[in-house]
This record gives C-alpha cells, sequence and structure tokens, in this order.
C-alpha cells in the first residue's frame, strides 16, 4: 500500500498500451465536476480538445460544454471512449462533436 492509498485515494493504475483506453479503467475515472457551477464565460466560443475522448481532455471537454462552448473532441483509436463522451449531455445538446484522427 502507497501513500496515496492510505489516505483513502485510488489504486494507482496502468496501462501498458498507449493511448490508454479509459473503459478498461477500474476504478473509473472522475470527470465530472460535480462541485462546478458554470458561468457562462465560454458562450458564443468554440473549442478543438486534442484528447477530449477520456482523462483530462474529456474533463476540459465537459467543463468547457458547461461553460457554454462548442466543444469539438478530437482522439486517435478510443472510439468507445468518445463515444461515452458525446453520449454525455453537458450543457446543450450540439455541445459535443468527436472526430477520429489518424496518425500519418
Amino acid at each position: 500500500m502507497n501513500a496515496r492509498q492510505s489516505k483513502g485515494g485510488p489504486p494507482p493504475q496502468e496501462q501498458p498500451r498507449q493511448p490508454g483506453r479509459e473503459h478498461q479503467l477500474e476504478p473509473r475515472p472522475a470527470y465530472k465536476g460535480k462541485a462546478y457551477r458554470p458561468a457562462g464565460k465560454l458562450e458564443g466560443k468554440r473549442a478543438l480538445v486534442t484528447g477530449g475522448d477520456s482523462g483530462i481532455g474529456r474533463a476540459v471537454c465537459v467543463l468547457f460544454a458547461r461553460e457554454g462552448a462548442d466543444v469539438a473532441a478530437a482522439y486517435l483509436e478510443e472510439t468507445q471512449d468518445a463515444q461515452e463522451t458525446r453520449r454525455r449531455r453537458w450543457r446543450r445538446a450540439t455541445s459535443s462533436w468527436p472526430a477520429r484522427m489518424r496518425r500519418t
């Protein structure tokens, strides 16, 4: 047991292959920002978030959408994670457009 676990935090997580698959993590990461109160800071703005299907990128998409931005999320291979991100209705029905990218 490490110091983080002894304080009640989640266990350390590893994914041997990158990019990682968030849907395979247990426990699932928290990204919803339930305590955050939006203030409309991004109303009328548009954002392109790379890696928006999971992890920090997903959290950015969620919070930007809750602030009123239209959000496009680019990702590589994590289609299942991207679909889960899009299914959520963060603030507006049109706030998320996942776009799969390819490496060249």
